[in-house]
C-alpha cells in the first residue's frame, strides 16, 4: 500500500509586491492554518515517510509547521524546484519516481497542479484545493510507478475552514451560555 497526501501551501501574502512570486511568504492566517492542518494530520495517525515541498518560500514555510506538528525532522524535507514548475503529469512523474521503500508520502506544492493530480489520481471528483488544504489518497500497490485512479481510495479531503467553523459555533454556544447565565442571575 502507497498513501500519498496532497496538500497545497498555507495562505501567502501580497503585501510585498517587490517580492516576484517564488518569494512571497506566509501572511497570519497561513502563518496559523499550517500548524492547523499539521494537527489534524497528527490526529489521523499521519506520519510521512517522506515529506517533499516546492522550493517556493509559502510551501516550505508550510513543510516546516506541518513536519514539526508531526514530530517529524525538519531537515529531512526535501525541496525541489521541480514541484514549483511542475505541469499536472510532471508532478505525477515526480511521485512516480520516489523510491518504493517509501510507503507515505506528503507532497506540498501549488494549486491548479495539486488539485489537478488529486482529481486524476482519486476515485471520485474533488473540488479545487483551498490554502493548507490536504487530499489523502491510498493506493492498492507496492510501487509508486503503478498508482493510479483505479487503484485510488480516497482517505479525506480536509482543510482549515472545517476547523474555524467548529470554533466559530463554539465561541457562539459559549456566549448563549454565559448569557443565559447573566439572566439567570448566577
Amino acid at each position: 500500500m502507497k498513501t500519498l497526501y496532497l496538500m497545497r501551501h498555507a495562505k501567502s501574502s501580497w503585501d510585498f509586491p517587490e517580492l516576484n512570486d517564488h518569494d512571497r511568504p506566509l501572511n497570519k492566517r497561513g502563518r496559523q492554518d499550517g500548524p492547523l492542518m499539521g494537527q489534524q494530520l497528527l490526529s489521523r495517525d499521519t506520519s510521512p515517510d517522506l515529506i517533499l515541498s516546492s522550493t517556493a518560500v509559502r510551501a516550505i514555510t508550510t513543510a516546516t509547521l506541518v513536519a514539526k506538528e508531526l514530530d517529524y525532522d525538519r531537515e529531512k524535507i526535501q525541496a525541489q524546484e521541480s514541484i514549483y514548475k511542475a505541469g499536472r503529469n510532471e508532478l505525477i512523474k515526480i511521485i512516480q519516481h520516489v523510491p518504493d521503500e517509501i510507503n507515505s508520502l506528503l507532497i506540498i506544492g501549488h494549486n491548479p497542479i495539486l488539485s489537478e493530480v488529486a482529481n486524476k489520481l482519486s476515485p471520485e471528483a474533488l473540488p479545487d484545493m483551498p490554502t493548507a488544504g490536504v487530499v489523502a489518497l491510498e493506493f492498492n500497490c507496492n510501487s509508486w510507478l503503478d498508482i493510479s485512479g483505479d487503484k485510488s481510495k480516497l482517505l479525506f479531503n480536509d482543510f482549515p475552514k472545517n476547523y474555524k467553523q467548529k470554533n466559530k459555533e463554539k465561541d457562539k454556544d459559549k456566549k448563549k451560555d454565559k448569557e443565559e447565565k447573566e439572566q439567570a442571575g448566577e
